[in-house]
Protein backbone atom coordinates (compact mmCIF):
# COMPACT_ATOMS: atom_id res chain seq x y z
CA UNK A 1 0.00 0.00 0.00
CA UNK A 2 1.64 3.32 -1.06
CA UNK A 3 2.00 5.83 1.59
CA UNK A 4 1.30 9.07 1.80
CA UNK A 5 3.72 12.86 3.17
CA UNK A 6 1.41 12.54 6.50
CA UNK A 7 2.38 11.75 9.50
CA UNK A 8 0.11 9.69 11.43
CA UNK A 9 2.74 9.48 14.35
CA UNK A 10 5.97 8.11 15.57
CA UNK A 11 6.48 4.64 16.99
CA UNK A 12 9.13 2.19 19.06
CA UNK A 13 9.35 -0.87 20.20
CA UNK A 14 9.99 -2.44 24.08
CA UNK A 15 11.41 -6.14 24.66
CA UNK A 16 9.57 -6.71 27.74
CA UNK A 17 6.14 -6.07 29.72
CA UNK A 18 7.75 -4.30 32.42
CA UNK A 19 10.03 -2.08 29.65
CA UNK A 20 6.40 -1.00 27.87
CA UNK A 21 4.66 0.19 31.36
CA UNK A 22 7.91 2.00 32.58
CA UNK A 23 7.54 4.07 28.92
CA UNK A 24 3.78 4.60 29.23
CA UNK A 25 4.45 6.26 32.54
CA UNK A 26 7.50 8.54 30.54
CA UNK A 27 5.34 9.06 27.87
CA UNK A 28 2.15 10.43 30.66
CA UNK A 29 4.48 12.25 32.37
CA UNK A 30 6.22 13.87 29.71
CA UNK A 31 3.03 15.20 28.96
CA UNK A 32 2.03 13.30 26.09
CA UNK A 33 -2.03 12.53 25.59
CA UNK A 34 -2.69 11.06 22.52
CA UNK A 35 -0.51 7.71 21.96
CA UNK A 36 -1.18 4.04 22.34
CA UNK A 37 0.48 1.27 23.45
CA UNK A 38 0.21 -2.08 21.59
CA UNK A 39 1.09 -5.69 22.94
CA UNK A 40 0.68 -9.15 22.06
CA UNK A 41 -1.40 -10.00 24.35
CA UNK A 42 -2.73 -8.01 27.56
CA UNK A 43 -0.44 -6.48 29.82
CA UNK A 44 -1.74 -6.08 33.50
CA UNK A 45 -1.35 -2.59 34.80
CA UNK A 46 -0.94 -1.50 31.58
CA UNK A 47 -4.17 0.88 31.66
CA UNK A 48 -3.01 2.24 35.05
CA UNK A 49 0.12 3.20 33.70
CA UNK A 50 -1.55 5.09 30.54
CA UNK A 51 -3.73 6.74 33.22
CA UNK A 52 -6.38 5.82 31.17
CA UNK A 53 -9.97 7.22 31.62
CA UNK A 54 -12.92 4.38 32.34
CA UNK A 55 -14.69 3.45 29.09
CA UNK A 56 -18.05 5.54 28.50
CA UNK A 57 -19.55 2.13 26.56
CA UNK A 58 -21.40 1.51 29.76
CA UNK A 59 -23.46 5.05 29.70
CA UNK A 60 -24.42 3.14 25.87
CA UNK A 61 -25.63 0.30 27.15
CA UNK A 62 -27.13 1.99 30.24
CA UNK A 63 -29.35 4.71 28.20
CA UNK A 64 -30.34 2.03 25.32
CA UNK A 65 -31.00 -0.51 27.79
CA UNK A 66 -33.49 1.92 29.87
CA UNK A 67 -34.86 3.15 26.60
CA UNK A 68 -35.89 -0.42 25.47
CA UNK A 69 -37.39 -0.85 28.89
CA UNK A 70 -39.48 2.01 28.15
CA UNK A 71 -40.56 1.88 24.33
CA UNK A 72 -41.93 -2.05 25.17
CA UNK A 73 -43.72 -1.44 28.05
CA UNK A 74 -45.56 1.72 26.30
CA UNK A 75 -46.12 -0.61 23.20
CA UNK A 76 -47.55 -3.69 25.37
CA UNK A 77 -49.93 -1.07 27.37
CA UNK A 78 -50.88 0.83 24.16
CA UNK A 79 -51.27 -2.57 21.91
CA UNK A 80 -53.60 -4.65 25.10
CA UNK A 81 -55.00 -1.58 27.09
CA UNK A 82 -55.46 1.10 24.25
CA UNK A 83 -55.53 -0.55 20.85
CA UNK A 84 -56.47 -3.94 20.79
CA UNK A 85 -57.89 -5.05 24.67
CA UNK A 86 -58.01 -8.25 25.45
CA UNK A 87 -60.05 -9.65 28.60
CA UNK A 88 -58.61 -12.99 29.70
CA UNK A 89 -59.62 -14.68 32.57
CA UNK A 90 -60.25 -11.30 34.58
CA UNK A 91 -56.49 -9.92 34.37
CA UNK A 92 -56.47 -6.42 34.11
CA UNK A 93 -55.69 -4.45 30.90
CA UNK A 94 -52.07 -3.72 32.02
CA UNK A 95 -50.63 -6.97 33.84
CA UNK A 96 -47.29 -5.89 34.74
CA UNK A 97 -46.01 -9.62 35.69
CA UNK A 98 -46.94 -11.21 32.61
CA UNK A 99 -44.63 -8.24 30.90
CA UNK A 100 -42.10 -8.74 32.69
CA UNK A 101 -40.43 -11.33 30.88
CA UNK A 102 -40.71 -9.75 27.69
CA UNK A 103 -40.07 -6.01 28.97
CA UNK A 104 -36.45 -7.90 30.41
CA UNK A 105 -35.31 -9.47 26.74
CA UNK A 106 -36.13 -6.66 24.96
CA UNK A 107 -34.09 -4.29 27.47
CA UNK A 108 -31.01 -6.81 27.08
CA UNK A 109 -31.33 -7.43 23.76
CA UNK A 110 -31.83 -3.46 22.89
CA UNK A 111 -28.85 -2.93 25.74
CA UNK A 112 -26.78 -5.62 23.96
CA UNK A 113 -27.41 -4.69 20.07
CA UNK A 114 -26.13 -0.70 21.33
CA UNK A 115 -23.39 -2.12 22.90
CA UNK A 116 -21.96 -3.88 19.62
CA UNK A 117 -22.82 -0.91 17.50
CA UNK A 118 -21.35 1.43 19.94
CA UNK A 119 -18.60 -0.30 20.88
CA UNK A 120 -17.51 -1.10 16.87
CA UNK A 121 -18.91 2.16 15.11
CA UNK A 122 -18.43 4.61 17.19
CA UNK A 123 -15.74 4.03 19.91
CA UNK A 124 -13.37 1.66 17.35
CA UNK A 125 -14.38 3.56 14.11
CA UNK A 126 -14.97 0.06 12.41
CA UNK A 127 -14.93 -1.07 9.98
CA UNK A 128 -11.80 0.59 9.23
CA UNK A 129 -9.35 -1.23 6.79
CA UNK A 130 -7.45 1.17 5.88
CA UNK A 131 -5.54 2.20 9.69
CA UNK A 132 -1.63 3.50 9.18
CA UNK A 133 -0.28 0.88 11.36
CA UNK A 134 -1.41 -1.45 8.89
CA UNK A 135 1.24 -3.67 6.77
CA UNK A 136 4.25 -1.62 9.03
CA UNK A 137 6.85 -3.87 10.76
CA UNK A 138 5.81 -2.55 14.30
CA UNK A 139 2.98 -3.72 13.90
CA UNK A 140 4.27 -6.99 12.57
CA UNK A 141 6.80 -7.17 16.03
CA UNK A 142 4.03 -6.12 18.48
CA UNK A 143 1.98 -8.96 16.77
CA UNK A 144 4.63 -11.78 18.41
CA UNK A 145 6.77 -10.63 20.86
CA UNK A 146 7.43 -7.04 21.00
CA UNK A 147 5.37 -4.09 22.97
CA UNK A 148 5.67 -0.76 21.43
CA UNK A 149 4.67 2.82 21.89
CA UNK A 150 2.85 5.10 19.30
CA UNK A 151 2.44 8.83 20.08
CA UNK A 152 0.33 10.18 17.48
CA UNK A 153 1.19 13.57 15.58
CA UNK A 154 -2.37 14.84 16.64
CA UNK A 155 -0.77 15.22 19.88
CA UNK A 156 -0.37 19.31 20.42
CA UNK A 157 3.13 18.58 22.29
CA UNK A 158 4.26 16.27 18.79
CA UNK A 159 7.53 17.14 17.29
CA UNK A 160 8.48 14.55 15.01
CA UNK A 161 12.34 14.63 16.30
CA UNK A 162 11.61 15.73 19.52
CA UNK A 163 9.42 12.60 20.12
CA UNK A 164 12.37 10.33 18.55
CA UNK A 165 14.71 11.61 20.88
CA UNK A 166 12.11 11.34 23.76
CA UNK A 167 11.80 7.62 22.63
CA UNK A 168 15.31 6.93 21.98
CA UNK A 169 15.97 8.13 25.50
CA UNK A 170 13.55 5.83 27.27
CA UNK A 171 14.83 2.80 25.65
CA UNK A 172 13.25 2.18 22.66
CA UNK A 173 14.42 0.20 19.56
CA UNK A 174 13.67 0.43 16.25
CA UNK A 175 11.86 3.91 16.48
CA UNK A 176 10.28 4.34 12.79
CA UNK A 177 7.67 7.17 11.54
CA UNK A 178 4.24 6.17 10.27
CA UNK A 179 2.61 7.11 7.71
CA UNK A 180 -0.86 7.65 6.46
CA UNK A 181 -2.00 5.41 3.60
CA UNK A 182 -2.25 6.99 -0.07
CA UNK A 183 -6.09 7.43 -0.02
CA UNK A 184 -7.89 5.17 -2.81
CA UNK A 185 -10.82 6.20 -4.19
CA UNK A 186 -13.48 3.77 -6.02
CA UNK A 187 -16.25 4.83 -8.50
CA UNK A 188 -19.37 2.69 -7.21
CA UNK A 189 -21.22 4.26 -10.03
CA UNK A 190 -19.25 3.02 -13.06
CA UNK A 191 -21.63 1.71 -16.02
CA UNK A 192 -19.76 -2.21 -15.35
CA UNK A 193 -20.14 -1.99 -11.70
CA UNK A 194 -23.85 -0.55 -12.35
CA UNK A 195 -24.75 -3.54 -14.90
CA UNK A 196 -22.93 -5.79 -12.44
CA UNK A 197 -25.50 -4.86 -9.65
CA UNK A 198 -28.74 -5.36 -12.12
CA UNK A 199 -27.38 -8.63 -13.16
CA UNK A 200 -27.33 -9.93 -9.43
CA UNK A 201 -30.69 -8.48 -8.31
CA UNK A 202 -32.02 -9.71 -11.62
CA UNK A 203 -30.57 -13.64 -11.16
CA UNK A 204 -31.51 -13.54 -7.57
CA UNK A 205 -35.17 -12.23 -8.01
CA UNK A 206 -35.78 -14.66 -10.77
CA UNK A 207 -34.41 -17.89 -9.22
CA UNK A 208 -36.55 -16.75 -5.99
CA UNK A 209 -39.56 -16.36 -8.03
CA UNK A 210 -38.94 -19.83 -9.71
CA UNK A 211 -38.46 -21.81 -6.84
CA UNK A 212 -41.37 -20.30 -4.87
CA UNK A 213 -44.11 -20.02 -7.34
CA UNK A 214 -43.28 -22.70 -10.03
CA UNK A 215 -40.80 -25.44 -8.79
CA UNK A 216 -42.40 -25.96 -5.54
CA UNK A 217 -45.39 -27.19 -7.80
CA UNK A 218 -43.77 -29.53 -10.21
CA UNK A 219 -43.30 -33.46 -9.63
CA UNK A 220 -41.55 -34.32 -7.04
CA UNK A 221 -41.70 -31.09 -5.08
CA UNK A 222 -45.22 -30.18 -4.90
CA UNK A 223 -45.90 -33.31 -2.44
CA UNK A 224 -46.44 -31.33 0.11
CA UNK A 225 -48.78 -29.07 -1.64
CA UNK A 226 -50.98 -32.06 -2.61
CA UNK A 227 -50.87 -34.01 0.46
CA UNK A 228 -53.85 -36.43 0.73
CA UNK A 229 -55.79 -35.01 3.90
CA UNK A 230 -58.86 -32.55 4.44
CA UNK A 231 -58.79 -28.92 4.37
CA UNK A 232 -60.87 -27.10 6.68
CA UNK A 233 -64.14 -25.87 4.74
CA UNK A 234 -63.42 -27.48 1.92
CA UNK A 235 -64.62 -29.93 -0.30
CA UNK A 236 -63.63 -33.66 -0.55
CA UNK A 237 -63.91 -36.59 -3.03
CA UNK A 238 -63.37 -39.59 -0.66
CA UNK A 239 -66.93 -38.78 0.86
CA UNK A 240 -70.13 -39.30 -0.88
CA UNK A 241 -72.02 -35.82 0.68
CA UNK A 242 -68.48 -33.63 -0.71
CA UNK A 243 -68.08 -32.60 2.80
CA UNK A 244 -64.33 -32.87 3.91
CA UNK A 245 -65.58 -31.91 7.70
CA UNK A 246 -67.76 -34.48 9.50
CA UNK A 247 -69.93 -34.16 12.12
CA UNK A 248 -69.14 -37.06 15.03
CA UNK A 249 -71.45 -39.65 15.65
CA UNK A 250 -74.74 -39.02 17.30
CA UNK A 251 -74.31 -39.36 21.51
CA UNK A 252 -70.98 -39.22 20.83
CA UNK A 253 -68.50 -36.75 23.96
CA UNK A 254 -64.88 -36.01 24.29
CA UNK A 255 -62.86 -38.43 26.53
CA UNK A 256 -63.43 -37.33 30.36
CA UNK A 257 -66.07 -34.99 29.60
CA UNK A 258 -69.51 -35.22 31.22
CA UNK A 259 -72.20 -33.21 29.40
CA UNK A 260 -74.01 -30.85 30.99
CA UNK A 261 -77.97 -31.65 30.35
CA UNK A 262 -79.45 -28.60 31.65
CA UNK A 263 -77.91 -26.05 29.27
CA UNK A 264 -80.00 -23.90 27.93
CA UNK A 265 -82.62 -23.68 30.77
CA UNK A 266 -83.37 -21.02 32.92
CA UNK A 267 -82.73 -23.43 36.35
CA UNK A 268 -81.88 -27.03 36.57
CA UNK A 269 -85.07 -29.23 35.99
CA UNK A 270 -83.85 -31.27 39.32
CA UNK A 271 -82.26 -30.41 42.31
CA UNK A 272 -78.13 -30.83 42.11
CA UNK A 273 -76.14 -31.57 45.21
CA UNK A 274 -72.41 -30.59 45.63
CA UNK A 275 -70.16 -33.26 45.89
CA UNK A 276 -67.24 -31.66 47.49
CA UNK A 277 -67.00 -31.01 50.94
CA UNK A 278 -65.93 -27.80 52.49
CA UNK A 279 -62.56 -28.63 53.01
CA UNK A 280 -59.88 -26.31 53.46
CA UNK A 281 -58.21 -27.95 50.17
CA UNK A 282 -61.83 -27.25 47.96
CA UNK A 283 -62.10 -23.71 49.46
CA UNK A 284 -58.56 -22.47 48.37
CA UNK A 285 -59.62 -23.91 45.51
CA UNK A 286 -63.23 -22.17 45.04
CA UNK A 287 -61.11 -18.45 46.27
CA UNK A 288 -58.24 -19.05 43.40
CA UNK A 289 -60.81 -19.57 40.97
CA UNK A 290 -63.38 -17.09 42.38
CA UNK A 291 -60.74 -14.37 42.42
CA UNK A 292 -59.57 -15.44 38.70
CA UNK A 293 -63.37 -15.74 36.67
CA UNK A 294 -65.92 -14.02 39.40
CA UNK A 295 -63.92 -11.01 40.94
CA UNK A 296 -63.85 -9.01 37.62
CA UNK A 297 -67.30 -8.49 38.13
CA UNK A 298 -68.94 -9.74 41.02
CA UNK A 299 -66.05 -7.77 42.98
CA UNK A 300 -63.48 -9.86 45.86
CA UNK A 301 -66.27 -9.91 48.23
CA UNK A 302 -68.97 -10.48 46.42
CA UNK A 303 -70.33 -7.55 46.92
CA UNK A 304 -71.06 -6.58 43.58
CA UNK A 305 -68.41 -3.96 42.95
CA UNK A 306 -66.38 -4.78 40.01
CA UNK A 307 -62.73 -4.98 40.92
CA UNK A 308 -61.39 -3.66 37.62
CA UNK A 309 -62.93 -0.14 38.27
CA UNK A 310 -65.76 -0.10 35.01
CA UNK A 311 -63.54 -2.15 32.40
CA UNK A 312 -66.08 -4.95 33.61
CA UNK A 313 -69.88 -4.31 34.15
CA UNK A 314 -70.66 -4.74 37.90
CA UNK A 315 -72.28 -7.56 38.48
CA UNK A 316 -75.28 -8.36 40.98
CA UNK A 317 -74.05 -8.74 45.11
CA UNK A 318 -74.25 -11.98 46.23
CA UNK A 319 -75.16 -10.70 50.14
CA UNK A 320 -78.71 -10.17 48.86
CA UNK A 321 -81.16 -12.12 50.74
CA UNK A 322 -82.15 -13.64 47.35
CA UNK A 323 -78.84 -14.82 46.80
CA UNK A 324 -77.92 -16.40 50.02
CA UNK A 325 -81.51 -18.35 49.01
CA UNK A 326 -80.25 -19.91 45.97
CA UNK A 327 -79.51 -23.33 46.23
CA UNK A 328 -76.25 -24.95 45.05
CA UNK A 329 -77.30 -26.34 42.52
CA UNK A 330 -78.70 -23.08 41.07
CA UNK A 331 -75.40 -21.08 41.62
CA UNK A 332 -73.65 -24.66 39.85
CA UNK A 333 -76.50 -23.87 36.74
CA UNK A 334 -75.66 -20.29 36.49
CA UNK A 335 -71.40 -21.01 36.45
CA UNK A 336 -72.20 -23.21 33.55
CA UNK A 337 -75.03 -21.80 31.78
CA UNK A 338 -74.70 -18.38 32.21
CA UNK A 339 -77.65 -16.01 32.55
CA UNK A 340 -78.77 -12.43 31.77
CA UNK A 341 -74.97 -10.57 30.73
CA UNK A 342 -72.85 -13.46 32.63
CA UNK A 343 -71.38 -15.63 29.93
CA UNK A 344 -70.90 -19.72 30.98
CA UNK A 345 -67.69 -20.79 31.72
CA UNK A 346 -68.49 -24.42 31.39
CA UNK A 347 -64.82 -24.22 29.03
CA UNK A 348 -62.99 -22.04 31.48
CA UNK A 349 -64.07 -23.86 34.67
CA UNK A 350 -64.24 -28.17 35.33
CA UNK A 351 -67.12 -29.28 36.93
CA UNK A 352 -64.95 -29.51 40.46
CA UNK A 353 -64.08 -25.96 39.85
CA UNK A 354 -67.44 -24.74 39.54
CA UNK A 355 -68.70 -26.56 42.75
CA UNK A 356 -65.34 -24.93 44.42
CA UNK A 357 -66.64 -21.80 43.85
CA UNK A 358 -69.93 -22.77 44.95
CA UNK A 359 -68.45 -23.81 48.59
CA UNK A 360 -66.42 -20.67 48.29
CA UNK A 361 -69.30 -18.31 47.82
CA UNK A 362 -71.19 -20.08 50.87
CA UNK A 363 -68.41 -19.09 52.80
CA UNK A 364 -68.24 -15.50 51.95
CA UNK A 365 -72.00 -15.21 52.62
CA UNK A 366 -71.48 -16.65 56.25
CA UNK A 367 -68.35 -14.22 56.65
CA UNK A 368 -70.83 -11.67 56.31
CA UNK A 369 -74.27 -12.94 57.01
CA UNK A 370 -73.64 -15.45 59.66
CA UNK A 371 -76.25 -16.12 61.80
CA UNK A 372 -76.00 -16.56 65.34
CA UNK A 373 -76.74 -20.24 65.27
CA UNK A 374 -73.91 -20.39 62.86
CA UNK A 375 -71.14 -18.57 64.96
CA UNK A 376 -71.92 -20.67 67.55
CA UNK A 377 -71.59 -23.97 65.63
CA UNK A 378 -67.96 -22.48 64.04
CA UNK A 379 -66.72 -21.94 68.45
CA UNK A 380 -68.18 -25.48 69.07
CA UNK A 381 -66.06 -26.51 66.07
CA UNK A 382 -63.06 -24.62 66.72
CA UNK A 383 -63.29 -25.90 70.90
CA UNK A 384 -63.35 -29.29 69.71
CA UNK A 385 -59.47 -28.79 67.56
CA UNK A 386 -61.79 -29.57 64.73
Amino acid sequence: MEKSDKIFGVAGLFDSPDEIITASQKVVGQGYKDFDTNTPYPVHGIEKAMKLKPSKLGFVTLTFGFSGTIIILFFMWWTMAYNYPMVVGGKPFFALPAFTPITFEFTVLLGAVSTFIGMIAAFFNLPKNSHPLHDTNYLKEVSVDKYGVVIEATDSKFDEVGVKSFLENIGAKNIETIYYPQEEKFRIFEPKFLWFLVLIFAITSGSTYFTLNKLMYMIPFNWMDRQPKVIPQAESAFFKDKFGMRMPPAGTVARDFIPYPYMGQLQPAETLQNPLLPTKENLELGQRKFLTFCSPCHGNDAEGKSRLMGQFPAGPSLHTQRAIDFTDGYIYHMITNGGSVMPSYARQITRKERWAIVLYVRALQKSQDASESDIKEVKEFSKNGQ
